[in-house]
């Protein structure tokens, strides 16, 4: 693919802490491509979410649609509001509308420890946490919504569906990014997590798991039930690199994984498809602090490196992977001094200060590596 002159983005960034978080990434974004170069992101925002539902009666207009399927990649802050729901009872989440109309069915969910952050967890071992969860997003349990069997006002079926097509590109997805990890020094080890002691869906996903694996012979792979994998995130997440799983198992995961690092405000996330993907916070839009400024934009931050990364791959632009590199330094250098200490960590410091934080990071001349 040739290299362009500039890349366009889509920016949602939706409601609750979604424009704050979304307006420090923007702000981190300028600084670092002012400093790097590399072909222009060029980003625009457009309007989508349960706030522009009350007031216009539609959750993704037809005209955000056609920007994002326009665009290089779309940028996502936060979208729902508790009390704003659709007639069913149900909140509004454009983010899966988005995922079923690209066919965004890999779900990334990286974490990793950051230093000078205090771990949730007693054990040492616990403060080098560095795994990623992927998740199945287009069929699952969540193949079911909006295809529910109602029988009145005495019963309610959703059904669970899993495909060989499915599950078949979702294994080599994770069994490739386990074979990238192992080169820059991780294990290898794919946790394929299912409950196919109970649900013959389940036996299926893990029968195909099975057959994918073994086209890759330099991996260690290994299945797990979903509730002994909760646990042993826990007890020792050191033992994972690289988990794959269903999309309700996936999507409950990846909230317990975040707290192995501090919570939600931490985790970055990527929906990935072969043509499109979306990149946003792990955490949802946090009304009750919206406006406030206590808002952790980290989440944000790491995803907008993820962004970087993806496209610096897709359009063999190094630099843009450089640039997405350089981010996750500079935040792990904010932290690892002591400059900053977000709210949910005992601290005082909100959006502004993480940025700024990060944004002295970027400035030094020369890269001070954390301790």
């Amino acid at each position: 693919m040739p290299i362009a002159s500039s890349l366009q983005v889509a920016v949602l960034p939706g409601d609750g802490i979604g424009p704050e978080v979304s307006a420090a990434a923007l702000e981190v974004l300028d600084a670092l491509q002012k400093r790097l170069g590399g072909p222009r992101l060029e980003c625009t925002c457009h309007p989508a979410g349960a706030q522009h539902y009350r007031d216009a009666g539609v959750a993704l207009p037809e005209a955000t649609l056609r920007a994002c399927e326009r665009a290089d990649a779309i940028l996502f802050g936060a979208m729902g509001l508790p009390q704003v729901r659709y007639p069913d009872g149900t909140e509004i989440i454009p983010q899966l509308e988005l995922r079923m109309h690209f066919d965004l069915y890999a779900g990334m969910r990286p974490v990793r420890s950051l230093p000078g952050l205090p771990c949730p967890l007693a054990d040492a071992r616990a403060a080098a946490v560095d795994l990623v969860l992927v998740r199945e997003q287009t069929e699952g349990l969540f193949y079911a919504r909006g295809r529910a069997d109602v029988h009145g006002d005495d019963e309610v079926r959703d059904t669970m569906r899993i495909t060989r097509k499915g599950s078949e590109r979702i294994f080599d997805f994770a069994l490739g990014l386990a074979e990238r990890r192992q080169r820059a020094g991780r294990p290898g080890r794919v946790t394929c997590v299912d409950k196919s002691n109970v649900f013959t869906s389940m036996a299926f996903f893990r029968r195909i798991f099975e057959e994918r694996a073994r086209r890759y012979p330099g991996l260690t792979t290994e299945c797990a039930y979903v509730d002994a994998t909760a646990l042993n995130l826990v007890l020792m997440p050191w033992h994972f690199d690289v988990l794959v799983t269903e999309n309700m198992f996936g999507d409950i995961l990846s909230d317990l994984i975040a707290g192995l690092v501090g919570g939600m405000g931490m985790a970055p996330s990527a929906d990935l498809g072969d043509r499109h993907a979306v990149f946003q916070p792990a955490h949802g839009t946090a009304p009750d602090i919206a406006g406030s400024g206590r808002a952790n934009p980290t989440a944000m931050l790491l995803s907008l490196a993820m962004m970087l990364d993806w496209l610096g791959e897709r359009h063999g632009e190094p630099r843009l992977s450089a640039a997405a590199g350089r981010l996750e330094r500079a935040v792990a250098q904010a932290f690892g001094s002591g400059a900053v200490r977000p709210y949910e960590f005992g601290g005082r410091d909100g959006t502004a200060e993480v940025v700024r934080a990060v944004l002295a990071a970027l400035a030094q001349p020369k890269e001070v590596r954390a301790a």
